[in-house]
């Protein structure tokens, strides 16, 4: 059987100005009528829209080499095609992120062991997202431990640059270098920036 990869996409941040723009009662476009509707929109869709670069490089490089699960402030892991509502969004950014909130940490852990429980001895576990604070490290090493991977290449850059880098990665059909979070070193300096795209 082929070895399978889960990554683990952090989340947008649904409490910045583009989330406002599909909070808005007056927001007549596609995106934001649909998640008005009873049937919402697609997690991922959603998410890629809120973040931009980031977080649309990181589903599509996640869907390319392996399984993508997002992180969410409070249902733990979830599918980037699960529907998610206005009402539901909303919810999710009222929760504060934080590694001690039992809230978002909770449902977090009960999500990642019922991931655990069916990988094989192959299968790897990437975080997509900041190791710099323990806001997503904490929970995941309780239950993934040494397995919990994530790209070397990161260290050190901001979500523009590494969304670009993803991004990259998957044109050149050529997956990224990946080390355990345990252990390593999760702040570095600035490397150079990326060549652009020609």
């Amino acid at each position: 059987m082929t070895a399978r990869r889960v990554f683990l996409l952090s989340p947008a941040n649904c409490g910045g100005e583009r989330a406002q723009l599909l909070f808005s009662p007056t927001a007549g476009f596609d995106l934001a009528r649909r998640l008005r509707t009873r049937d919402g929109a697609p997690l991922g869709e959603v998410m890629s829209f809120v973040s931009g670069l980031y977080f649309r490089g990181k589903l599509t490089y996640a869907a390319r080499f392996g399984v993508p699960l997002v992180i969410t402030p409070h249902s733990g892991l979830r599918p980037p095609d699960e529907r998610v509502t206005l009402a539901r969004l909303r919810a999710s950014a009222r929760v504060d992120i934080h590694a001690d909130n039992p809230r978002y940490r909770r449902p977090l852990l009960v999500s990642a062991r019922a991931v655990a429980s069916v990988l094989g001895s192959d299968d790897g576990v990437t975080l997509l997202g900041s190791i710099a604070s323990d806001k997503y490290v904490t929970a995941l090493l309780e239950v993934f431990g040494e397995r919990l991977t994530f790209p070397a290449a990161f260290v050190g850059r901001g979500d523009m640059s590494r969304g670009g880098l993803l991004l990259r990665a998957v044109r050149a059909e050529r997956e990224l270098d990946y080390v355990p979070v345990a252990g390593a070193v999760r702040h570095g300096p600035r490397p150079p920036r990326l060549a652009p795209v020609r």
